[in-house]
């Protein structure tokens, strides 16, 4: 869908008959950041508490706020970088209402291994998808550098393609995430690509549950609930690690074994430290900065067109609501 059909729809959107009060239909990248919430589907957690939860797959960003607009999903997860991205405005649909996990090296950038450093990509190119964390991660290192992204040749591919764009010589790097990262290396083992930078080394890299604004407000407690089973999930893997990678492999279509490579690049974030993150409407927490240390970036590397208020754009009522 091309950006002007997608502004279009955003402008006309109007209101939507809400969705029933015991369901929520979310969207998110395929992305096993997300395996707490399908985790919580099996295991029946959402029922227990009231709620049905259906998620689906959908890696084009564009895909999900169209979706959002018209009032197909309550739900979205991604991150706190690619939240922000164009075409959102102040009246976009979707709040921060929690988050869900941190990359601790599931996202960065895949270079071939004649580059040394950021500083050898200058004049090169680099294929990445728009607005993903990879974008940022290299825009801080090239930073170091003294680079922009514009002294870089910068092609836009779809992150699922990686592996096999790497395989191009031309390309010197490609961003990307997991497991696409560690595929893109070992399926192209001739040019002895390496991790050049990765959210290992950043704390920017946070991925976050938003709500639509109009439902939340209909229900809350359907919102609280779903953040219950989500932590309930993520609790659940910290005790019962295997058990949690055997239902998440299927989903994904991975073995086990690449899931449980996959998850040590992912922090997954319990409640407590969840809340340490979204804070409350009187003492806001950590995320608040991190949402404007990546506005400024995204707005200085054109993949934002507005400069959004975290106060307006996290809702921390869900979540302090759990006791």
């Amino acid at each position: 869908m091309s950006r002007f059909l997608l502004a279009a729809g955003l402008a006309a959107l109007t209101a939507m008959p809400a969705v029933a009060a015991d369901k929520i239909r979310v969207l998110s990248p395929t992305w096993p950041g997300f395996a707490p919430v399908l985790v919580a589907i099996d295991k029946g957690y959402f029922k227990e508490l009231g709620l049905e939860v259906e998620l689906k797959f959908e890696d084009d960003r564009s895909n999900v706020m169209a979706a959002y607009a018209r009032g197909d999903i309550e739900a979205d997860m991604r991150t706190v970088g690619e939240h922000q991205g164009r075409p959102r405005d102040e009246k976009t649909p979707g709040v921060i209402i929690g988050t869900i996990d941190k990359s601790v090296g599931g996202d960065g950038v895949v270079a071939d291994g004649s580059i040394g450093s950021a500083a050898d990509l200058k004049g090169k190119t680099i294929a990445v998808e728009p607005n993903i964390p990879a974008r940022l991660l290299l825009q801080l290192e090239l930073k170091k550098a003294g680079l922009t992204l514009k002294d870089l040749k910068v092609k836009e591919i779809a992150t699922a393609d990686s592996v096999a764009v790497f395989a191009d010589s031309s390309i010197a790097a490609v961003g990307t995430y997991e497991p696409f990262q560690s595929q893109a290396i070992t399926a192209n083992a001739g040019r002895k690509g390496k991790v050049l930078v990765s959210s290992k080394d950043s704390d920017i890299i946070i991925d976050v549950i938003t709500a639509r604004q109009d439902d939340l407000k209909a229900n809350p407690q359907k919102y609280t609930n779903f953040l219950k089973g989500i932590y309930k999930a993520i609790d659940f893997y910290k005790t019962n690690p295997d058990e949690f990678v055997k239902l998440t492999a299927p989903h994904y279509n991975l073995t086990e074994a690449e899931v449980k490579d996959t998850l040590t690049s992912i922090g997954y974030i319990d409640l407590a430290a969840s809340k340490e993150l979204i804070g409350t409407k009187d003492k806001p927490g950590t995320l608040y900065g991190i949402f404007d240390t990546v506005m400024a970036l995204n707005l200085e590397n054109g993949a934002a067109d507005n400069k959004l208020n975290a106060a307006t754009q996290i809702d921390p009522g869900p979540i302090s609501a759990i006791k």
